[in-house]
């Protein structure tokens, strides 16, 4: 697949709620992971590496959400063999008050698959 179709994939799977099938389908076995610094102080990992890692840190993430009230993603802007989406959620974590998270996601693909997903919030 061309980064296009991979971008347009994601797209469609995420408006779906397939965040699972996404990694299972788009993400090589190899998939790097990173969050800003600012992420660890709630917990989340800045660097994981390979998928197991990455669907395990998905699934603890997951784990901690009581409630996902709204969310969205745009379309995928694509450039060469990188495509970004701005998306967020507005939810209630167990035991914490309900909140509203957006971010920008950067995805490089190579051979048909994602090997990096960068977030910024």
């Amino acid at each position: 697949m061309t980064t296009q179709q991979v971008a347009d994939q994601y797209y469609e799977m995420i408006k779906q709620g397939k965040q699972v099938q996404i990694q299972q389908e788009l993400y090589s076995n190899d998939i790097v992971n990173r969050e800003p610094e600012h992420a660890i102080a709630m917990g989340v990992p800045t660097l994981t590496k390979g998928l197991e890692a990455v669907q395990a840190k998905s699934k603890a993430r997951n784990e901690m959400i009581e409630e996902v009230h709204s969310s969205f993603c745009t379309e995928p802007v694509v450039a060469g063999n990188f495509f970004t989406v701005a998306m967020g959620r507005d939810v209630t974590f167990k035991g914490k008050p309900r909140m509203s998270i957006a971010e920008i996601a950067v995805f490089e693909v190579k051979d048909g698959k994602i090997i990096t997903e960068q977030f910024f919030f």
